[in-house]
């Protein structure tokens, strides 16, 4: 038997502190550069979604507010985490600038990229958002996350949530993807 001079312990600290560091160095790149950037980012993730899935054009007429997060990186080896901005829509004003964020930890590796929009359809789910430090998604207003089956059986006359979300633009390798118990919280910009 080979004894490693490294403890369990040690290297626990080690791999937390790697995950932190590359936390920290990629909500740095996942920042937009400038308000009018985050601006035209979030208008092209709209357009590319609208293009993958047209009942989220539909969706977006019948919504009080849109959240759009147009990239989010998320990377991980044991401890991982995610970072994007984004901007809450109201019509088609800018209602204010949010950060998406989470941690985990558990049998993870990778990196990946995707952006995701979030179609808030009732007054509850809007008064939420503007009254909360935080929001943290599966606490508070139901969100329903949107995929091909999901999409195929929703109408106007179906809609029944507060909040509909729909991932998209997935590069890289990482298994799983999951906005909850995401932190999506305002930020000046």
């Amino acid at each position: 038997m080979i004894k490693s001079g490294i403890s369990f312990k040690a290297l626990t600290r080690v791999v937390a502190s790697a995950a932190v560091i590359a936390t920290l160095g990629f909500t740095h790149i996942a920042s937009a550069a400038t308000a009018q950037d985050l601006d035209n980012d979030t208008q092209q993730a709209l357009q590319r979604l609208y293009k993958i899935n047209p009942f989220a054009e539909k969706l977006a007429h019948e919504s009080k507010a849109i959240l759009v997060f147009p990239k989010i990186i998320k990377a991980g080896l044991v401890f991982g985490g995610s970072y994007g901005e984004g901007e809450l829509l109201s019509g088609s004003k800018v209602d204010g600038y949010y950060n998406s964020v989470a941690g985990s930890w558990g049998l993870q590796i990778g990196a990946q990229t995707y952006g995701y929009v979030v179609f808030l359809v009732s007054d509850k789910a809007v008064k939420y958002i503007h009254e909360t430090h935080g929001w943290e998604v599966g606490v508070g207003p139901t969100v329903v996350v949107v995929d091909e089956g999901v999409a195929r059986n929703l109408s106007s006359s179906t809609l029944k949530d507060d909040a509909y979300a729909f991932v998209f633009g997935q590069q890289g390798l990482m298994a799983g993807l999951s906005i909850e118990g995401t932190k999506i919280s305002r930020i000046k910009r």
